[in-house]
């Protein structure tokens, strides 16, 4: 029997590469048996306003665009009973794409798409942050305006490279939140300059972070605050930790939850998978574990990335030993 595939895409996103591929993409996935009707955004939240309304139709929801796009599409995911829930399909062409690094889907939107079909269902994790929902990371402080300030030009121009170039603009500008985080293991009160709590090995393009500790489906996030700095030796272990993705010493406190609280004593601005939370000085957030199911490749021992490392890793080995 023949999938019906919902295809969502934001022609916006990224550089537009994806209208040079569609083509492509809609004959590989007829050839896959998908009978595909397709829907292109004209604003923000239009993903999710599709799928509240026709998503249920479907066997499938492929989704092409940034880690915003997929986002809004899958609040209209959340808006529809889990067990008539469509499979989603992911096709990444925005300038970072986090959430695709954390699957490792292909970046190659032609092997994206190949994945659709050859692939296996991840059930994966979402998060509810009071009566919203995010898919990999809710975060407050420090730079979490850059991603939805950054112009979406400059984004296609640049790439990563435009977050890069607006956060430098903020580095004088570090502001403390004092907060009360109460989590599954207690809690824990103090000033801030930032926190996220996040289910993602990737965040704004910088990779492999907590890449051995982080499950997508185990119904945990994990949580990384940052305090504030009292002298310029804060700053450099601040600094330090990020750089080798270490946050064990005295300026960060990190730990793994299943819901969180955070209370303010004035509103905080917050961002959602990149995109703009609101203001508040009460925050809930609870995993709900396994929420929704997307097509993943399939695992394999390492990964071409990883190949090539251990390749190099090897060659550097051998000019040492020389």
């Amino acid at each position: 029997m023949k999938k019906r595939v919902m295809f969502v895409l934001n022609p916006k996103s990224g550089k537009g590469l994806i209208k040079s591929k569609l083509l492509d993409i809609i004959d590989l996935m007829v050839k896959g048996g998908m009978v595909i009707t397709i829907f292109t955004t004209q604003y923000k939240m239009h993903g999710c306003e599709l799928i509240k309304k026709r998503g249920v139709r479907y066997d499938y929801i492929v989704i092409s665009g940034g880690d915003g796009t997929l986002s809004e599409c899958i609040k209209g995911l959340m808006s529809i009973e889990k067990e008539k829930r469509p499979v989603i399909g992911y096709i990444p062409s925005g300038s970072t794409n986090d959430f695709a690094e954390s699957l490792k889907l292909p970046k190659n939107m032609i092997n994206a798409a190949k994945n659709i079909l050859s692939g296996k269902k991840f059930n994966c994790d979402v998060g509810i942050f009071n009566d919203d929902y995010f898919i990999y990371i809710a975060a407050f402080g420090a730079f979490t305006d850059v991603s939805y300030d950054t112009p979406q030009d400059m984004k296609n121009i640049l790439g990563h490279t435009a977050y890069i170039l607006e956060g430098i603009k903020r580095v004088g500008n570090l502001q403390k939140y004092h907060m009360l985080i109460t989590h599954d293991n207690g809690s824990v009160e103090g000033d801030f300059i930032y926190g996220m709590v996040s289910n993602t090995t990737s965040v704004g393009g910088m990779k492999n972070l907590g890449k051995e500790k982080v499950q997508l489906d185990d119904g945990l996030f994990e949580v990384i605050l940052v305090k504030y700095p009292q002298n310029p030796m804060d700053i450099q272990m601040i600094v330090t930790g990020i750089l080798t993705q270490d946050f064990t010493s005295k300026v960060f406190c990190a730990f793994k939850t299943s819901k969180a609280s955070f209370t303010s004593e004035s509103g905080v601005q917050w961002t959602l998978d990149g995109e703009y939370g609101g203001t508040h000085t009460n925050v809930d957030i609870e995993n709900i574990s396994q929420a929704f199911s997307i097509m993943a490749p399939e695992k394999s021992s390492k990964t071409s990335d990883d190949k090539i490392q251990i390749i190099q890793d090897m060659y550097k080995g051998l000019m040492v030993r020389k």
